[in-house]
């Protein structure tokens, strides 16, 4: 049986690169994002299933999921992917709406097409399934300026503990994967400068988004008995490990 994923904020970055790679392992994607040209253009040549939508909005993350059971009557993976940032400030500095908004995206929409999920992994037969949440670096060390956006990486770290342990009587895994530099359209300051711990710019080494993407099919392809809780992917210079 050909197996089943979601990817959401699949119009760009991580999510396009991914949705790329498991459209070109044979599996069938459904791919969500606001922007439906941005999906298209994702899957541009293949057959997808492309779900425009918010995933902050329940009725949005709801129809979604409706489609894909309508559609293939089951779902073997999620990738939680949907996120959003914010420009480094102090955290006065950070308009309380810009606050909202982002948790809107990378703690509501996350809870909420984990939650949709799930339901549908639980209910389906065979039951189960995977859902492999984007968390970050940041949820272990921070960027200078970074509160809101470090904050909602933590929340993420601790629904995807919570859905490890839950999931366990429905044969649902869930895993985490935190990433650092991949090079998309978000990280594309870090080859310029970017603030350090001690206050210098500096350049940072970035790494091929399509590594992440290996990792992530890596992750799907396991066996429900088995599970990667946690698992990190960075440019092996950037400044994580050691002093900054």
């Amino acid at each position: 049986m050909t197996r089943t994923i979601l990817i959401t904020g699949a119009g760009s970055g991580i999510g396009r690169s991914t949705a790329r790679a498991f459209l070109r392992e044979g599996w069938q994607v459904a791919v969500m994002g606001r922007r439906r040209d941005a999906l298209e253009e994702t899957v541009a040549d293949h057959e997808a299933l492309v779900l425009t939508g918010d995933v902050g909005v329940p009725e949005d993350v709801d129809h979604a999921m409706a489609r894909i059971a309508s559609s293939w009557g089951r779902l073997d993976v999620l990738f939680n992917n949907a996120g959003i940032s914010l420009p480094a400030a102090p955290i006065d500095e950070i308009p309380v709406e810009d606050w909202l908004r982002l948790c809107q995206v990378n703690i509501t929409g996350m809870f909420l097409c984990a939650r949709a999920a799930f339901g549908l992994m639980r209910r389906q037969s065979p039951q189960g399934g995977r859902i492999i949440n984007n968390g970050s670096i940041s949820a272990h060390a921070p960027r200078p300026g970074s509160a809101p956006y470090t904050t909602s990486k933590h929340a993420v770290t601790g629904l995807t503990k919570t859905l490890a342990l839950d999931g366990r009587k429905f044969d649902i895994a869930c895993g985490q994967i935190d990433i650092g530099n991949a090079l998309t359209d978000m990280a594309a300051a870090f080859q310029k400068g970017v603030p350090q711990a001690n206050g210098d710019i500096r350049v940072e080494p970035v790494m091929d988004v399509a590594h992440v993407a290996d990792a992530v099919l890596h992750m799907a392809g396991l066996p429900l008995s088995v599970n990667i809780p946690f698992l990190t992917i960075m440019a092996r210079d950037m400044p994580f490990v050691g002093r900054g």
